[in-house]
């Protein structure tokens, strides 16, 4: 984050630094035959395979949707964790999930939504503010930017286990 130079009568000015992030996907032939695979330019994801029946069918692997999901669900997370703590509610756990739904149509496949559900413990949050928290996060998470897709969401305050945290 850089800071311009101004002087004492002029607003501050903030400039914040544009991120990358990369993955790269290889596919080798037709497309039901087909195999591909996927690396995250961090390594966490290093060829990874993925192919018609792990996006359509019930194979086991993954698929660019569950990828969709599972990054969507995260940036939700911390989005929240961030919102909760800046309104001075530092959540002790915040679990999220995000169900992506793909339709086929006569356009052929979309996404036509995806829902998140968030649960949390939170000390001293009441429902209503753990809510109100979770669609300001919601409308606000870089990858809900992202989809052209309604999102819904659903959310549950926890409360700790005697002993646990």
């Amino acid at each position: 984050m850089a800071i311009s130079a101004r002087k004492p009568s002029e607003p501050r000015v903030v400039s914040h630094p544009t991120l990358q992030r990369t993955a790269s996907a290889r596919w080798s032939g037709p497309l039901k035959e087909g195999r591909g695979m996927l690396s995250t330019g961090s390594g966490s994801l290093a060829g990874a395979s993925y192919s018609f029946s792990t996006r359509f069918e019930s194979t086991r692997g993954t698929n660019p949707e569950e990828l969709l999901a599972a990054a969507h669900a995260a940036c939700f997370a911390m989005a929240f964790a961030h919102e909760l703590t800046l309104s001075g509610h530092v959540p002790d756990r915040i679990d999220a999930e995000a169900r992506l739904s793909l339709h086929s149509g006569e356009d052929g496949w979309s996404i036509v939504g995806i829902h998140l559900v968030a649960r949390g413990i939170v000390p001293g949050c009441d429902n209503e503010r753990f809510t109100e928290i979770a669609h300001h996060a919601k409308e606000h998470c870089p990858v809900s930017r992202l989809f052209n897709a309604p999102i819904t969401l659903e959310t549950e305050l926890q409360r700790p286990q005697i002993g646990q945290r």
